[in-house]
């Protein structure tokens, strides 16, 4: 049995019995102690919250900075494990949204929209909230070292209607015929996980984002708009941002490169707005692995 995946559907099986302020508290208790035994982690998080908005000098506001990035990703999984059960009305009641016109129009079109997200607040009530709203929606998703927790990841996001689509050499053929038939894709692209993406500078340094995004815009004239989900109380905001542009002005190769450019200036954008929730506990940057003395990935 895996441990992990043990872990999950014991949290799973808590958040649904418990009553959700007594389900709260343990997750803060969790992330408390997450935080306390994850000193890699804790270094991360620090330095990503440097590139946001400066280094904090003072090492208490600096900690306590630190724990709300940990106590926003415990939430994170409360609503994970909560939101497939949810009615589409309680989805509503509890999701507000800014710049929905950025998607209902591009639904007007003849290709159905990418969404770009980072790992920023509760990002699958994203998807939660297009199918609440009978859209239909595909979502591109790694696969993780554990198959058991994969396993669990696909059937959670099928459970609340989304057309999951593993990342491997198949995806972007797969992406482009949801596209056409009318899926809203999700794509959360502030991380390249292949190794392989396109250089870009972000938040004053440069690294990799995937270009993924960009290149299925420009191949299927899906329009590209950058999303992020907040935390906000006891329910979650969504802010919408305009359509990148797409539109071809030279070599393919170098229209990715300009887009993606793009998209990490919105995401900058989106993550500026509150970074205490942004859930990047890996380096990210080539500086991460060097400060942690790791192989870059």
């Amino acid at each position: 049995m895996d441990l992990t995946l043990s872990g999950l559907e014991a949290a799973s099986s808590v958040v649904h019995l418990a009553p959700q302020p007594v389900a709260r508290s343990m997750a803060r208790g969790l992330a408390f102690a997450a935080a306390r035994t994850s000193p890699e982690s804790r270094r991360i998080v620090a330095r990503h919250l440097n590139r946001v908005r400066g280094d904090q000098p003072n090492r208490l506001l600096r900690e306590r900075d630190i724990q709300k990035v940990f106590d926003s990703y415990a939430r994170y999984w409360l609503d994970v494990f909560r939101l497939p059960d949810m009615s589409d009305e309680a989805v509503s009641r509890e999701f507000k949204v800014e710049g929905y016109e950025n998607i209902s129009d591009a639904l007007e079109g003849d290709t159905a929209p990418i969404i770009g997200l980072p790992h920023l607040g509760s990002w699958e009530w994203a998807t939660r909230w297009l199918t609440a709203r009978d859209h239909k929606v595909a979502a591109v998703v790694e696969d993780l070292d554990s198959p058991g927790l994969s396993e669990w990841f696909r059937d959670f996001r099928e459970s609340m209607g989304v057309n999951v689509i593993p990342l491997d050499r198949s995806a972007g053929n797969k992406v482009a015929v949801a596209l056409k038939h009318g899926e809203l894709t999700c794509l959360v692209c502030d991380r390249d996980l292949s190794g392989t993406g396109v250089e870009v500078e972000f938040f004053g340094e440069v690294t990799r984002l995937p270009g993924g995004p960009a290149l299925m815009a420009l191949r299927t004239g899906a329009p590209l708009i950058p999303m992020a989900i907040y935390i906000e109380g006891r329910g979650v905001r969504a802010v919408i941002r305009e359509p990148l542009d797409t539109t071809r002005r030279g070599r393919l190769r170098d229209d990715v490169t300009r887009i993606t450019q793009d998209l990490a200036r919105e995401l900058e954008i989106l993550i500026r707005r509150d970074p205490y929730q942004w859930h990047l506990l890996q380096p990210n940057w080539p500086s991460d692995y060097e400060a942690l003395g790791l192989e870059p990935a």
